[in-house]
């Protein structure tokens, strides 16, 4: 029997990086440098705030982490050599110090000279995914919060809203969950006529629409440390459902949330000179919520004429892929 082989030397393969990093997970994807062809993926945990305490290190750990296990989904017997990297992350803001502290954090978590590193908000690297080989255009995210960006032939771009949920929600499903609930307490107290609108909310929240304590009882659950955004995002269906069923207080909240997400698209089209763009809809809440998106559509044509709701080309990953071969 002739002896067997000697495994050769493992292929070397030239890479790039495309990171997704979000507050619930963060994914990386590889492609060839050369050819862009994806290769492998990864997940990692999510990242914080850098402006929190703690959040450099978790940050890190999340990329590195990440490119770890795309690194290990490789084909058998290759070796990459990761030459740039992208990475979109919640809560960066172009030009400001927290991008430069995130680029030089990525740059060391792995391994690249920043130069070759790209670091910026998830939202703009969702708009290069989503924009696919279209010049020019604007991406809408509605889910817990809003955010919007768009970019025109010249390559100059432009953000609207996302400022956080306490001083910019509009259009969000945190927003109509809040207003939902707060209109039910007008009901309650007799500024409003009554709908069903206050019933299904107090319903949801396990509360008795007749108990004479249930506004109280709001008032102090709305406070607590684990309410918060998420915990007014999760009313935002209850209100559709709603609006769905004819009840007057419920669409127009829908109505006013859609004229929200419209005016940012309307917004950055003036400032980058667009004059009918592709809208691409992103986010829990355009994704979910059929009714936010009908009255959207309805809005933009009021706001920006000739403006459309567009699929998205590709995803985050793809767009950090994008502006990482422009590192090359």
């Amino acid at each position: 029997m002739a002896a067997a082989r000697p495994p050769g030397p493992p292929r070397v393969s030239e890479l790039i990086a495309g990171f997704d990093a979000g507050q619930t997970r963060t994914r990386c994807r590889l492609a060839d440098a050369g050819s862009g062809a994806i290769l492998a993926e990864g997940n990692g945990p999510g990242v914080h705030h850098l402006a929190s305490g703690g959040a450099a290190e978790h940050f890190q750990r999340a990329l590195s982490l990440s490119l770890a296990q795309a690194l290990r989904a490789l084909e058998p017997g290759t070796r990459g050599s990761l030459l740039a990297a992208a990475v979109g992350a919640s809560g960066i803001e172009v030009g400001s110090a927290v991008q430069l502290q995130g680029r030089q954090l990525a740059a060391a978590a792995l391994d690249l000279p920043p130069q070759r590193t790209v670091v910026t908000g998830d939202e703009r690297t969702a708009l290069r995914g989503a924009m696919g080989t279209a010049s020019e255009g604007v991406l809408l995210i509605s889910g817990t919060g809003t955010i919007a960006v768009g970019r025109n032939r010249q390559g100059a771009e432009h953000r609207c809203a996302g400022w956080g949920w306490l001083l910019d929600g509009a259009g969000s499903a945190m927003d109509i969950g809040r207003d939902g609930l707060s209109a039910s307490l007008e009901m309650a107290d007799g500024r409003r006529p009554e709908t069903e609108l206050r019933q299904r909310l107090w319903k949801a929240l396990a509360l008795n629409s007749q108990d004479p304590g249930a506004a109280a009882a709001i008032k102090a659950r709305v406070v607590q440390p684990d309410f918060g955004a998420a915990s007014f995002a999760a009313l935002a269906p209850v209100v559709l459902a709603s609006a769905e069923a004819g009840d007057a207080s419920a669409l127009a909240i829908v109505r006013r949330n859609a004229a929200a997400l419209a005016a940012m698209a309307a917004a950055i089209s003036r400032r980058l000179n667009l004059e009918r763009p592709p809208v691409w809809p992103l986010g829990g809440a355009l994704s979910h919520l059929a009714l936010l998106r009908r009255e959207l559509e309805l809005a933009l044509a009021i706001e920006l004429p000739g403006a459309w709701l567009a699929a998205p080309a590709a995803d985050a990953c793809a767009g950090a892929l994008s502006l990482a071969r422009e590192q090359l």
